[in-house]
């Protein structure tokens, strides 16, 4: 095993560019403002729009006065369910259609006066300049008859029913008599949880910029799922795919929340086509809150029961979350207690209740940031209970197979994680009593808990071009998100066909390339590795076809697995050619390999590894916070993340993921939540102003390592990094000021209110 600090590790074994600390290639493009965003493209003409919000949670529209906004001079259209053009309704989810499931929610805006939410947009107005928009928009009025509406969580869980299943979620489990278990247990804890709605806050605000030409559609936008909108949107306008174009190139950040099709693409798609000019729909961050899904609130139960050596014999975590009347899923918020403990007895449910509110959505680590949170303050706990270290508990219940399937672990390095983690955090000189460290007059805490996310992987289409010059260009479909995605392909490229890292150049972010993978779950890096791989071998087998064919190539008679890519050509020891040489002997200018993505096979394949694997990234979060003991203002002070998420392909941008994810995770702790008025479903927080995310001022230097062990069964060994740097987070901060202060906080944020 190696361990490497994230940002100065350079080359791995055997290659130059995988493995290091790589500039991204888009950069300069993003800091010199060079980087155009779906705001940002110039069209003659273009008109801009702005949306109408309901002021109630449900009912029916009985009216709407828009005389007094159409007035306002540079207004074109104001556009409401009475004069709207039609948009077919959103097709029914399906796994069998995994596209389906891109719905945001299943309202058909404006083609009904119909209400379901506090926020739904009403109308949209469009003008000459967004200032009028948004002007005009405040001018319209509707009128409403208002009807019963369930908004508040807490009052209706009681209401909830079992979570359905899928062939992807799984939402219950039974191993052995858990509650008997528990019962018998010498020591327990039994605990309850709740954790708030969260909402997407990411640096650009949704935009949109739709041009129609006839029935061809051109759109910008920032979404994280090229080829599953641009099919939403052909069903939903009746054109072909073909005759819908998405340009996303640049993304300003996406953490779910630019995975789904929402309200603001439709509107602004519809308004285009309804007045024949190019509309540009960009949301202020209240209308995102309104219109844009978050994370679902939950209240979660976790009962552990233990002997007195410490071992796990009872387990039991249930959930109830939340999703709207139209739309949203629950979420796997139990799925990380089948996979942390060994355990002889565990009891797993899931159940949901829909209620009268903007439909829930996919948001970093969905399930399993929140169900850690649960899950790890419960075993803090229960250390706390039999008086053993956090770490040795954990460590003593470790796993050597899936303790519900009995599946192996592809990859499963935790003991060495916590092992290197307690050591460079100076875990020993913890003084284990609570309210014991003190600095100066500041309470002192430290917290662990485990970081855990599983591993996926979808398809991906990759085309090469090499020319004669020795350039590459790789075509593939992908999201640049902020994560650096297309650097990362351009370094394996690079390494693959031994080529200087500069003349490799990666286009993505357009349906028109060979589709690639969504960018969530965790799933792109490891997805188009896998075809720029297979498209890098067929490119060689291509090029070492041709230098067979001259009888003067050193090549002839050579097999692919006997050659080295490097120094741009393919070599034997000292022999071999160029690619130049190459091309130039065949006459060729470029040579091309293209490979396809196989929906079938990657179903197949991916059942068939669930039997025998259970893949996933893990980590071990390492937490100090210091606590004023007057006014129980909690700071974290020191942070150490250490993470098995096999191979890393870039450092840099490896590391920035997950001190992002770490951030993240300390905003769910310490200060998000958006505030729903329980009497009438409002939002009362929809703005950076009053929804608390972290600054720097909230944040130390956060050290993050990791094992750079390949998970053998995954392209290039790499797992994933983007999600599971979140998970775990927030039970770190909780054990850590369980420690400092003595009080466990159950329900999050943790805000003076709760520890004074």
């Amino acid at each position: 095993m190696s361990t490497k600090y994230a940002e100065t590790e350079q080359a791995t074994a055997g290659t130059k560019y995988v493995g290091r600390a790589v500039d991204r290639l888009d950069g300069r493009a993003k800091t010199t403002g060079e980087a155009r965003f779906a705001a940002e493209h110039p069209y003659p003409d273009l008109a801009h729009a702005a949306l109408v919000h309901a002021t109630i949670p449900r009912g029916r529209i009985t009216g709407i006065d828009t005389a007094e906004a159409r007035a306002v001079p540079g207004v074109i259209d104001v556009l409401t369910h009475e004069n709207a053009p039609a948009m077919k309704p959103a097709p029914k989810v399906s796994f069998l259609d995994l596209s389906t499931l891109v719905s945001g929610t299943s309202v058909n805006y404006l083609a009904t006066d119909e209400v379901h939410w506090n926020g739904q947009p009403v109308a949209v107005v469009v003008a000459e300049t967004p200032e009028t928009a948004r002007y005009a928009a405040s001018l319209v009025r509707p009128a409403y008859q208002e009807l019963p509406a369930a908004v508040d969580f807490a009052a209706e869980e009681p209401n909830a029913v079992p979570q359905k299943g899928s062939l992807i979620a799984e939402t219950k489990a039974d191993k052995g008599d858990a509650p008997a278990a528990l019962a018998a247990a010498p020591y327990a804890v039994d605990l309850t949880f709740t954790t708030p709605p969260h909402s997407h806050n990411a640096i650009e605000p949704h935009a949109t910029t739709a041009v129609w030409d006839g029935d061809r559609l051109t759109l910008h936008e920032g979404t994280q799922n090229i080829p599953w909108l641009r099919k939403h949107l052909a069903q939903r306008f009746g054109v072909p795919e073909k005759a819908i174009r998405v340009l996303s190139p640049y993304v300003g950040g996406g953490f779910g929340g630019k995975g789904s099709v929402w309200a603001g693409t439709l509107l602004a798609v519809l308004a285009a086509r309804a007045t024949g000019r190019p509309v540009r729909l960009a949301l202020t961050r209240a209308s995102v809150y309104h219109t844009v899904g978050g994370r679902t609130p939950s209240t979660q139960r976790v009962a552990l029961g233990a002997d007195a050596d410490g071992r796990l014999t009872a387990l039991i975590h249930t959930s109830v979350s939340r999703t709207g009347r139209t739309g949203g899923m629950g979420e796997q918020i139990t799925a990380v207690s089948r996979h942390l403990y060994a355990v002889p007895n565990i009891h797993l449910r899931q159940s949901t209740v829909p209620l009268d509110l903007l439909a829930n959505t996919f948001m970093r680590a969905p399930g399993e940031s929140i169900g850690t949170f649960a899950l790890e303050s419960a075993v803090d706990e229960l250390a706390w209970e039999l008086g053993a270290d956090p770490v040795e508990l954990r460590m003593r219940n470790e796993p050597e197979r899936d303790p519900l399937g009995g599946q192996r672990f592809a990859q499963r390095m935790l003991r060495e994680a916590y092992a290197l983690g307690a050591e460079r955090f100076g875990w020993r000189e913890r003084d284990p009593r609570p309210g014991a460290m003190r600095d100066g007059r500041w309470l002192v805490g430290m917290g662990v808990a485990t970081a855990y996310h599983p591993s996926l992987r979808m398809t991906a289409s990759v085309t090469l071009r090499m020319a004669a010059d020795g350039t590459v260009v790789v075509r593939c479909g992908l999201h640049e998100i902020g994560v650096g995605a297309a650097t990362v392909q351009a370094q394996i490229a690079a390494d693959e066909l031994g080529v200087p890292l500069e003349s490799v150049r990666v286009e993505h972010g357009d349906s028109d390339l060979p589709p690639g993978p969504q960018a969530g779950g965790s799933v792109q890096t490891a997805s188009a590795a896998a075809g720029v791989l297979a498209a890098c071998a067929k490119l060689k087998r291509t090029l070492l076809g041709l230098a067979r064919r001259a009888p003067d190539s050193p090549l002839r008679g050579r097999r692919l697995e006997e050659l080295a890519a490097r120094d741009g050509g393919l070599y034997l020891g000292g022999r071999g050619q160029t690619y130049a040489e190459i091309l130039a002997a065949a006459g060729r200018t470029h040579v091309e390999a293209a490979v396809k993505a196989n929906t079938l096979g990657f179903l197949a394949r991916t059942l068939r590894e669930r039997r025998k694997w259970v893949k996933a990234a893990t980590g071990a979060q390492f937490c100090e916070v210091r606590v004023d003991p007057d006014t129980m203002e909690v700071r974290v002070s020191r942070w150490l993340g250490v993470f098995d998420v096999g191979r890393v392909i870039n450092a840099k941008t490896a590391a920035s993921q997950l001190r992002g994810g770490i951030v993240m995770g300390i905003g769910m702790a310490l200060s998000e939540q958006t505030l729903i008025d329980h009497r009438d479903g409002r939002i009362v927080n929809p703005s950076l102003s009053e929804y608390h995310v972290p600054v720097h001022a909230d944040i130390p230097r956060i050290d993050v390592r990791y094992l750079d062990e390949p998970d053998p069964t995954m392209p290039l060994g790499l797992i994933g990094v983007g999600e599971v740097g979140i998970t775990g987070a927030a039970a770190a901060v909780a054990n850590a000021v369980r420690h400092a202060t003595g009080k466990r906080v159950l329900d999050l944020p943790i805000t003076l209110d709760k520890l004074l």
